[in-house]
C-alpha cells in the first residue's frame, strides 16, 4: 500500500489516540514514526504501532507521566521520564541538551524510566538542524549473543551520530547487531528470508527464516560486542539503571513500565573553532565522499545518512509503501489485533 506522509502521520496519531494516549503524545510519537518510514528504516516504522498500542492500553506506558528535569552540573542534567512514551522524552531531553550546549558548549543529558523511542536518528538530527552535533545511545532488551557466547545478554544496544553541513546533514545510525530486531520484525511481516549472517535460531546457528529467530548476532564480532557494552554501561549503569540481561524484555509484561535509559550528548563547534568553517568543511567532507573512485559494480561512493536522505526526498513526492496487513491494522478499529503480551523477547505474534 502507498501512501502520503500526512495520510499516514495521521492514521498512527489516531491508532495512538485510540489506545489512551494524549493527542499531543501521540502526534509526536506519529513524528517520528513517519520519518523513520520517510527515511526507509522500515524496522522502526508502522511495523510498531501495534506494539506500543497495546502496551499502552495495558498501562505499561505512563499516560500522564512527571516529567521532571534535574539540572546536576553545569552541562549535564537528567530527565526523569516516569515511563513515558519513549520518544516524547527522547525528544523533550534533546531540547534541553541543544539549549544547554548553544550556551555552555557541551550538554551530557541522560533519560532515565523511559519506554522505547523509535529510531534515535530522529533526536540526533535535531541536534544537526540546530547547527550542532548530535550523539544518542540507549539500551534495548538483551536479544544478542555476545561475541563468543552461546546465550543472549546485551541488547542490540543502537548508537546514532549527526553533523551538519553547510547544506546537508551526515547521519550514522547504527544497531550493534548486524541488524536491528526490528528489522527482522520488518522481514517477518513481509514473509520475507534473512542472510544467513544476521540471527541463530534455538541451536546456535545461523538461520535464514526470520521466524525461527532467537538470538542476534553483534556487528564485526568481537568490536560489535564491545560497542554494546559501552552504550550499556552509559546508557544504564551510569543512570543507575537496570543494565545488560537485566533489562527489561520488550514483551515480558506490558502493563508494566520498562525502566530504559538513554543518553544524548550534544556539541556546539562555536566552541572548537569556527562555527561556519565547521560547516563548510562538514560539507566538503560529503562531497569529497562522493568524489571517491567507486568499487567494481558501484555507481557512487555516499556519505552517510546519503541513502536515507534520498529515500526522504523519494517518498516526498511519490509517497511511503507499507506492508497492506499493517494499513488494513491503522484502517481498523481495533487497538491490537495480535496480543504480544507475556511472550518471549523473539515473539511472534498470533
Amino acid at each position: 500500500m502507498n501512501i502520503d506522509k500526512v495520510t499516514l502521520h495521521t492514521l498512527i496519531a489516531s491508532k495512538l489516540t485510540l489506545a489512551g494516549l494524549s493527542a499531543d503524545y501521540a502526534a509526536v510519537m506519529a513524528d517520528v514514526l513517519v520519518f523513520a518510514e520517510a527515511r526507509g528504516i522500515h524496522s522502526h516504522g508502522t511495523v510498531r504501532v501495534e506494539y506500543y498500542s497495546e502496551r499502552i492500553q495495558k498501562g505499561g506506558i505512563t499516560l500522564h507521566p512527571e516529567i521532571r528535569v534535574e539540572t546536576t552540573g553545569p552541562c549535564s542534567a537528567i530527565l526523569h521520564g516516569d515511563n513515558g512514551p519513549g520518544m516524547v522524552l527522547s525528544k523533550q531531553a534533546m531540547e534541553v541538551a541543544i539549549d544547554m550546549a548553544k550556551e555552555k558548549g557541551i550538554a551530557v543529558v541522560g533519560i532515565k524510566n523511559m519506554s522505547h523511542s523509535g529510531a534515535i536518528s530522529y533526536y540526533t538530527q535535531m541536534a544537526a538542524e540546530a547547527g550542532l552535533i548530535g550523539l544518542a545511545m540507549c539500551q534495548s532488551d538483551p536479544m544478542v549473543v555476545p561475541f563468543g557466547g552461546a546465550e543472549i545478554y546485551y541488547g542490540t544496544n543502537p548508537l546514532s551520530f549527526s553533523a551538519p553541513g553547510r547544506d546537508n546533514i551526515m547521519t550514522f545510525d547504527m544497531a550493534t547487531s548486524v541488524q536491528a530486531w526490528g528489522k527482522i520484525l520488518d522481514m517477518r511481516s513481509r514473509d520475507k528470508a534473512i542472510p544467513d549472517s544476521w540471527a541463530v535460531d534455538a541451536s546456535g546457528k545461523p538461520t535464514t527464516n526470520p521466524h525461527d529467530v532467537r538470538g542476534l548476532l553483534p556487528i564485526a564480532g568481537p568490536k560489535g560486542y564491545g560497542l554494546m557494552m559501552m552504550i550499556d554501561i552509559l546508557s544504564g549503569v551510569l543512570l543507575g539503571l537496570p543494565f545488560g540481561r537485566s533489562v527489561s524484555s520488550m514483551y515480558a509484561d506490558l502493563s508494566k513500565g520498562r525502566d530504559l535509559g538513554q543518553l544524548h550528548i550534544v556539541i556546539n563547534p562555536a566552541f572548537f573553532g569556527d562555527q561556519q568553517t565547521f560547516l563548510d568543511n562538514v560539507q566538503q567532507v560529503m562531497g569529497e565522499l562522493n568524489q571517491v573512485r567507486p568499487a567494481e559494480g558501484v555507481e557512487k561512493v555516499m556519505y552517510p545518512g546519503e541513502i536515507a536522505d534520498l529515500e526522504q526526498a523519494r517518498t516526498e513526492k511519490e509517497g511511503i509503501d507499507i506492508v497492506d496487513s499493517i494499513y488494513d491494522y491503522l484502517k481498523s478499529e481495533h487497538v491490537w489485533i495480535n496480543s504480544y503480551d507475556h511472550k518471549d523477547p523473539f515473539a511472534e505474534s498470533h
